[in-house]
């Protein structure tokens, strides 16, 4: 089904019955920490819900203080409240997509896992935030055990970069074999399927790799110059989640995240000192 990413919102009927949502509408519940700079984290993700032509909703995990050159600080919300989040939006308004970003630690980890036991036929997009770009660490170690076991297994599609993939399996993921090899390994882990992010890679071309149990193949595009981009890995999940949100095939889904991150890039901005900010408009 073709599904116009824009939807012209004067086609969509007003109904002003509070049962009665907008139509054809897909529904996006991002958690996720904030990014005061709004690049990344869960306010780069309501961009892209919304830029997509989905609703987005969020459950924030952390509050951090950074910008497009580093990460200062980061204070993890309490898990009940993280948890009330999601399970505020989950009842009223509902889902069609649970993204999943910085989760900070292990407490809210196993949160989110005990909200996400109640719908187990929710679509799972997991980026598995462990670091931010610019330093700073974003899962605590506790936390990456907690993920391993329990979270990965209800994960529809995970999303790691290498150093992400290598901390999750123990394997050293540094060329396109051993990626691979470690993108079988998450899926033993439980991951239904793993887009294994090859931006590390040295070399001309963009390189992520889909294992699934229905594709495995590579997803390439030339790389573009420039010293670095603030929020991909975040734009790429949401993106993907919205995608998957509107009846996408995984597939078609991640063409159609990867080409809109792509044109975000070539339009980001050097408002800072640091990273290029993505233009999600």
């Amino acid at each position: 089904m073709k599904i116009d990413p824009k939807p012209n919102p004067s086609s969509l009927t007003w109904r002003p019955e509070p049962d009665k949502p907008a139509p054809g509408v897909a529904r996006v519940l991002i958690v996720a920490g904030s990014d005061p700079v709004a690049g990344a984290g869960l306010q780069g993700d309501l961009k892209v819900v919304t830029a997509l032509g989905g609703y987005a909703m969020t459950a924030v995990t952390a509050i951090t203080v950074q910008d497009t050159r580093a990460v200062g600080d980061v204070v993890p919300l309490d898990p009940e409240l993280v948890a009330a989040q999601m399970r505020a939006c989950l009842a009223d308004v509902g889902a069609d997509c649970v993204k999943l970003g910085m989760l900070a630690n292990r407490a809210i980890v196993r949160a989110v896992v005990a909200v996400l036991a109640d719908h187990p036929g929710l679509p799972l997009v997991a980026d598995p935030v462990l670091a931010g770009t610019g330093g700073g660490i974003l899962l605590e170690a506790g936390g990456l055990e907690q993920y391993r076991k329990e979270l990965l297994p209800r994960v529809t599609l995970l999303t790691p970069n290498l150093p992400e993939a290598a901390a999750l399996t123990g394997l050293t993921v540094e060329t396109p074999e051993q990626m691979r090899e470690a993108a079988r390994a998450l899926r033993d882990l439980g991951a239904g399927a793993v887009l294994l992010k090859g931006g590390h890679l040295a070399g001309g071309m963009a390189r992520d790799w889909l294992e699934s149990d229905t594709a495995r193949r590579w997803f390439e595009d030339a790389r573009l110059p420039g010293t670095g981009f603030h929020g991909t890995g975040c734009t790429l999940a949401s993106a993907i989640a919205t995608g998957l949100a509107q009846g996408l095939g995984l597939d078609e889904a991640i063409e159609r995240a990867r080409a809109w991150l792509r044109a975000a890039m070539v339009g980001s901005l050097a408002l800072g000192g640091g990273q290029r900010l993505l233009w999600h408009g």
